[in-house]
């Protein structure tokens, strides 16, 4: 995976990955995307196509060792959160983990960028 930058705040890194790239793992199958948001965020706002849902509280380092070899994402409304969740699990599991800055609201963006591209939004 093309995995853009390390944060260098732990001893295992936090990588990010953009929507655009999860966007191309999720269709190649070579990602574990886990979206960490509370369950009323999710019923309120959906999620990506994909995604598996485990809230933040509920997440641990044991959702890092599926073995049928895909590389866990996480992501959170904004980034924030799965940042700090990353961050957490690197630091437990000691090894890096992914998450996608600017959560569903950049996936979003993205999303509306790729319409606009088509011609097919009308909010361009």
């Amino acid at each position: 995976m093309a995995a853009a930058a390390a944060t260098e705040a732990t001893a295992a890194p936090v990588v990010e990955i953009s929507p655009a790239e999860v966007a191309e793992e999720l269709v190649r199958g070579t990602i574990r995307l886990i979206d960490i948001r509370t369950a009323e965020e999710v019923a309120d706002g959906g999620t990506i196509p994909g995604a598996e849902h485990i809230p933040m509280d509920r997440l641990d380092a044991s959702v890092l060792t599926g073995d049928d070899g895909r590389e866990v994402v996480l992501y959170c409304r904004s980034g924030s959160r799965s940042l700090a969740a990353a961050t957490a699990l690197a630091e437990e599991a000691g090894h890096s983990v992914t998450h996608m800055p600017g959560g569903i609201l950049a996936w979003r963006e993205r999303v509306r960028l790729a319409a606009c591209e088509q011609g097919a939004a009308q909010s361009c």
